[in-house]
């Protein structure tokens, strides 16, 4: 039996953080702003690297988002204007399969617009 991939609009996207209280602050930011439909941040991390000459090796938090691909440019310009690094993570991949009911949600969430895209009465422009 062969499993058919096909590409879906939605994306995981990899971004390291210094601490779970800058990822809660960075993670509630996107969400809030309607450019990810969630993220979950996983401590415990250890990452290895060269930097300024030298090999270092921090514990850092591993923040896991969910989008889709049209809100993809905005994103990766979004968090290096909140991400305390000079030169922040910002991986994204495509998600090839997964549960469709998941996969229907992200996409609804992610494709809405934001909260702060609505007007004062609560209609969004154009509506």
């Amino acid at each position: 039996m062969t499993i058919e991939l096909r590409p879906t609009r939605v994306r995981v996207v990899l971004v390291t953080l210094p601490s779970m209280e800058v990822g809660r602050s960075l993670v509630g930011t996107l969400v809030d702003e309607g450019l990810v439909a969630c993220g979950n941040l996983v401590p415990g991390l250890v990452s290895i690297f060269p930097w300024e000459g030298q090999v270092q090796e921090e514990a850092e938090v591993l923040a896991i988002l969910k989008t889709v691909e049209e809100r993809l440019p905005d994103l990766v310009r979004r968090v290096p204007e909140l991400h305390p690094y000079d030169v922040p993570e910002v991986l994204s991949l495509p998600v090839d399969r997964g549960h469709d009911p998941y996969l229907n949600w992200v996409a609804d969430v992610a494709s809405s617009p934001s909260p702060q895209d609505e007007t004062d009465d609560g209609q969004t422009p154009g509506a």
